[in-house]
């Protein structure tokens, strides 16, 4: 029996969440350590990159992520969101070579592909009854300019105009200006035009030029993300952020990359999501990366929570951490946990183990397990919808045979 879905009241952040905040940590005791921050959370001042170390370096992971929770609850009460999505990785091939990157291939590689714009309608159209967004973001295409992306786009809204299309990274954005001789601005304008609904916040990385000339050399500066992502919400699309850690950052570089995040939005207002996910190494692509393990992925997230008052929504990128983690995250600041993804290359490459069949059913489920309600949203967090499971059908009886 297929899932209803039934509208609900607006499940997105409460309005009145400083002040609900404020009365949540009262409630609470906590360690000397923590108070000033518990204190500055509760005025909904900012916290600093000192503050962001304490949370670090504090010996109670569990005393962290409750503080994070207590964040998330006063924002969301219990509720935690996913959308319906497939993933379509539109091509390999890319002009760069970053060492952290399993996904790219040169084009001359056997395995090397680009999706022409039907071949790219034709995989969407096996998933586009099911979903109500398509998420793609690939190689930097040495020969594809702005006017491919155009035709893309605007194929996608003719064909499927219920389906968002949240697409192109920062660098990708970069190239295609290059390519086109135009500015990254214009490009984003052009491409709204054609249909593009939102950015996805990938290629952040850590916004540390030392550590990016190490992990992706030649890749978009920091300044270069952090505009790009401006002039995306000048222009009217919002975006996502992320945070790539466990390769060589420090702890003070990554706690400078959510600030520097946090003082962009302060201006635009743009961000709407921030996804924190850690490197998945291997033996081969940067060997002197750190790791992270799952107990400093939950922390990383709780952290995240606190840092960024004002970044509405932290993701559990089930699709990296693996629903395990993501289900835990949900208790440690995370109430969003992407989507059902339908297709994925990249993280998958790069060694994710994550299921990728699925549906919402699903992931509701694992959202009901970690203690929140399943809410289904659309791609920009304007949208949502309670989410009410199929009825769980009892076992027939085995009836035992007469004698």
């Amino acid at each position: 029996m297929e899932a209803v879905l039934s509208p609900a009241p607006l499940a997105g952040e409460h309005h009145d969440w400083a002040h609900r905040l404020e009365s949540s940590l009262d409630q609470r005791q906590w360690s000397s350590a923590l108070k000033p921050i518990v204190s500055k959370l509760a005025a909904n001042r900012p916290l600093t990159v000192e503050d962001g170390l304490v949370l670090y370096q504090h010996p109670d992971l569990n005393e962290v992520g409750a503080l994070a929770d207590v964040v998330r609850q006063a924002r969301f009460d219990s509720k935690a969101f996913f959308n319906s999505n497939v993933h379509i990785n539109q091509t390999n091939i890319c002009v760069l070579a970053c060492r952290f990157c399993a996904f790219r291939r040169g084009p001359k590689a056997k395995d090397a592909y680009a999706m022409s714009v039907d071949d790219y309608l034709a995989d969407l159209a096996t998933y586009a009854h099911a979903v109500d967004e398509v998420h793609s973001v690939g190689g930097l295409h040495p020969e594809w300019g702005v006017e491919h992306y155009e035709t893309l786009f605007q194929r996608v809204a003719a064909e499927h105009p219920h389906i968002s299309i949240k697409a192109l990274t920062a660098v990708e954005i970069k190239h295609l200006g290059q390519r086109s001789s135009i500015s990254t601005k214009e490009v984003l304008k052009r491409l709204k035009d054609a249909g593009l609904t939102s950015l996805p916040g990938g290629g952040a990385e850590i916004l540390d030029d030392d550590v990016r000339a190490v992990i992706c050399n030649g890749k978009e500066s920091s300044e270069e993300y952090l505009r790009i992502h401006r002039e995306a919400h000048e222009v009217g699309l919002p975006s996502n952020c992320t945070m790539l850690f466990g390769t060589i950052e420090t702890l003070e570089q990554r706690l400078q990359h959510m600030i520097s995040l946090r003082e962009l939005n302060d201006q635009t207002q743009g961000f709407q999501c921030f996804v924190p996910y850690p490197f998945l190494p291997d033996d081969t692509r940067l060997p002197e990366a750190q790791l992270a393990s799952g107990s400093e992925v939950l922390r990383t997230i709780a952290v995240s929570r606190l840092m960024l008052n004002n970044i509405p929504h932290i993701k559990a990128y089930r699709m990296n951490i693996g629903d395990h983690v993501a289900e835990l995250a949900l208790q440690f600041g995370a109430d969003d946990i992407d989507g059902t993804v339908q297709k994925e290359s990249i993280m998958h490459l790069a060694g994710s183990t994550a299921p990728l069949d699925h549906d919402r059913a699903k992931l509701a489920r694992l959202i009901y397990d970690a203690g929140c309600e399943p809410v289904q949203r659309n791609t920009i967090y304007t949208e949502f919808k309670a989410y009410t499971p199929p009825p769980v059908q009892p076992r027939r009886r085995l009836q035992m045979a007469s004698d």
